[in-house]
């Protein structure tokens, strides 16, 4: 067995593909529009053979889908999540749960997926200002 990809329903697709790629820092793998169904299929993933996210858009949905903890979350290992979180934050992203511990963060897609940062390896040291930053909203 092998993981292949989670899938999550997008209202706005720009909008879903600037936050994926353009601030999270996914590649799009794949894009397929299938006309007949009314719907396109978006693959984004760290890298070519990574396990992706398919960003799904059915074009007629026009309400926003409901959001529901039960989806749990989405998570990327990165080098260094005090400057990922910097850098998310300079590109407007709000950080939901700020890394006080050197270790984890979690923000959000336009689509409000929970999306959860971890450390590679070890966590880092405590420092500002995230030791002293609150939580915002959900995560």
């Amino acid at each position: 067995m092998r993981y292949l990809h989670t899938m999550v329903r997008v209202l706005d697709l720009e909008k879903s593909l600037d936050f994926y790629v353009n601030k999270l820092g996914l590649k799009l793998i794949r894009r397929t529009d299938y006309e007949k169904g009314r719907y396109t299929l978006v693959f984004v993933a760290t890298g070519p053979n990574e396990p992706s996210i398919e960003l799904t858009h059915n074009w007629d949905q026009n309400e926003p889908y409901t959001v529901g903890r039960n989806f749990g979350h989405i998570a990327y290992e990165v080098e260094n999540i005090y400057e990922y979180c910097e850098a998310l934050q300079r590109k407007g992203i709000t950080i939901l749960r700020p890394p006080r511990d050197g270790r984890m963060a979690f923000i959000r897609s336009p689509d409000n997926v929970s999306i959860e940062l971890l450390q590679k390896g070890e966590a880092l040291a405590p420092q500002e200002p995230w030791v002293s930053m609150q939580n915002t909203g959900e995560w």
